[in-house]
């Protein structure tokens, strides 16, 4: 895990290595200051002249200011380390997320992959900023204030060690209680998140139904789990403070009685006045030390389970990939589904597919029918390789999709998904995600076999109308025509309409459709619809149910041979077709 992480420090190793470089340097003058402060005070005990006191004095000064300079600069590098770190972790993180397959989102969820990239990463960058400069000086400092204070206090400084196994003990009951807590309330941190981003996604929805109170009551539940788990968390690492404390009184007692009891029945022989000042300073900074270092392992424990979860999503790998030595070149718009079956997960028991046979020629256009659950949508999502098969092969362009470079494919095979998006930017900042180097003649082309210039041009900033996040500003008809002129500035050899016109009129829709015939012809279209209108020019129109096809056809061959065909076709026009009678 630490290997994995490490990773991301790269350009910040100079500044993660300067860190303990000059906290180094500031712990050594720290605790060389004390010893000299002894030393000042038995000058001054002996009567010494005021010349002696001065040079002390410089000395002191010159020392504390160089500790102090060694102290900002570990500051400053340590900053520089620890958010270089963070970012670069970010990056990595989210460079991985986007070579993800479907199944590798699937596999950890939206909101846990939010949740991974903010609250894990800042739980991690904590956790190194204190071990490269906390966790080096907190050991350091003990080991120099150890050493100076058995050379000032001799036997005295046994007591120190005396508080190491009290502090080791409680530590480990401290971390053993806590760590199970940590482990589950990051896990109710996506679910925080996940109900917070269901919530602002389904906003319009969540106002028109008034359920306000509903998702009000929803979010305090998770938010409540969350701050009770952290509570327990929080009381138990309680414990630490008063443990430290009470070592920190004890030694100091100790000290200060049998210190005062040495200087008085030896007669400053054994010790002095300024070995004993020397020593409670040196018990300060040892106890300071290991408390500071109790404060290192309760963060390193709370970021260990983030950093775990880190390592997740970076050694995953998707399960999609592109081949060693990959086809670069779609020859055509072919399409073969040859004995496919797919399932979503292994552990799944039924197929979304099952053995799906159909071959499709270059520039045809199919129409695909069918109910809710027919897995539609799945079967043309294995056409750009989104999911790989469980069984069987689809080709494209007579090769195996798993063959082909996988840029190459997607350039080639266009998909206008079901939940359309659009990014916030301009109309021509979203077009251009189909060609980031089309023209305006391009997109002005692209936008009118879509049927979308004619309300691009009715805004007053026409094609650089700002669009928000999500598309909020413009209507669903709207966004789906935007979607489909994106698609075309690809200029693929296979177009997918996934429902991509069902919020467009049928006139529109069939201005599309009539756009696709004349203007792409060597383009394979393949449209999944809800309305026969939509499909009923296809060259073919394919008909599943409960994830097989179940009849191929034309329009006229289908309603004559299809059951679920014609029950579709006639509930549509059932109305139309009263209203004309009357």
């Amino acid at each position: 895990m630490i290997r994995e992480l490490a990773k991301s420090i790269r350009e910040f190793k100079k500044a993660s290595l300067m860190t303990p470089m000059f906290v180094t340097m500031e712990v050594v003058l720290e605790c060389i200051i004390p010893f000299v402060i002894a030393q000042l005070v038995n000058q001054i005990k002996a009567g010494c002249e005021f010349s002696v006191i001065a040079g002390y004095g410089l000395v002191l000064v010159a020392m504390a200011g160089l500790s102090l300079a060694f102290g900002a600069l570990a500051g400053a590098s340590c900053a520089t380390a620890s958010c270089g770190f963070a970012r670069n972790l970010r990056k990595d993180m989210y460079y991985k997320i986007q070579g993800y397959s479907f199944q590798n989102i699937d596999k950890f969820s939206t909101s846990s992959l939010v949740t991974r990239l903010t609250t894990d990463v800042t739980n991690v960058q904590m956790a190194y900023m204190m071990i490269v400069r906390t966790a080096i000086r907190c050991p350091l400092m003990l080991v120099f204030s150890f050493t100076m204070a058995f050379i000032m206090g001799g036997k005295m400084a046994a007591i120190f060690l005396l508080t190491i196994p009290v502090l080791g003990i409680g530590l480990a009951l401290v971390i053993r209680s806590v760590m199970p807590l940590f482990k589950k309330v990051f896990k109710k941190y996506d679910a925080l998140n996940s109900s917070v981003q269901e919530n602002i996604k389904g906003m319009r929805v969540v106002k028109s139904y008034v359920r306000e109170e509903y998702e009000k009551q929803k979010f305090g539940r998770a938010a409540e789990d969350v701050c009770n788990d952290f509570t327990k968390a929080e009381k138990i690492l309680a414990f630490n403070a008063p443990l430290m404390q009470f070592c920190v009184f004890t030694v100091m007692i100790f000290v200060l009685y049998f210190g005062s009891y040495t200087i008085i029945s030896s007669r400053g022989v054994a010790l002095d006045v300024g070995q004993l000042s020397a020593l409670l300073t040196y018990n300060f900074q040892i106890l300071m030390s290991l408390m500071m270092l109790s404060m290192v392992f309760v963060m390193i424990t709370m970021a260990n389970e983030s950093a775990q979860r880190i390592v997740e999503v970076l050694r995953e790998e998707s399960s999609i990939q592109s081949p060693a030595n990959p086809v670069r070149q779609v020859k055509d718009g072919s399409i073969d589904f040859e004995g496919v079956s797919f399932k979503y997960s292994e552990k799944a028991e039924k197929m979304a597919l099952s053995n799906i046979n159909l071959h499709i020629r270059s520039g045809e256009t199919i129409g695909i029918i069918g109910g809710t659950g027919s897995s539609k949508s799945t079967l043309i999502q294995l056409i750009s390789r989104l999911y790989d098969t469980t069984e069987g092969t689809v080709k494209v362009g007579g090769v195996d999709v798993r063959d082909y470079d996988l840029e190459e494919l997607r350039n080639q095979v266009s998909v206008v998904l079901q939940k359309n998006v659009l990014f916030s930017g301009t109309i021509k900042d979203n077009l251009r995600w189909g060609n980031k180097e089309a023209t305006d003649e391009e997109m002005v082309e692209a936008c009118k076999l879509a049927q979308a210039d004619e309300f691009i041009m009715q805004f007053p900033n026409q094609y650089n109308t700002y669009i928000e996040q999500g598309g909020s500003n413009v209507s669903g008809g709207q966004k789906q025509r935007l979607c489909i002129a994106r698609a075309l500035l690809k200029k693929p050899k296979v177009l997918i309409l996934d429902d991509s016109t069902s919020a467009v009129d049928t006139r529109t829709d069939a201005l599309i459709r009539k756009a696709f015939r004349e203007f792409l012809p060597e383009t394979t279209k393949i449209i999944i619809a809800q309305r026969t209108s939509s499909v009923e020019d296809a060259d073919r129109i394919l008909v599943m149910d409960g994830g097989t096809i179940t009849a191929v056809g034309t329009h006229a061959e289908l309603l004559n041979s299809s059951d679920i065909y014609r029950e579709v076709y006639t509930s549509q026009n059932k109305a139309g077709g009263e209203s004309d009678g009357e």
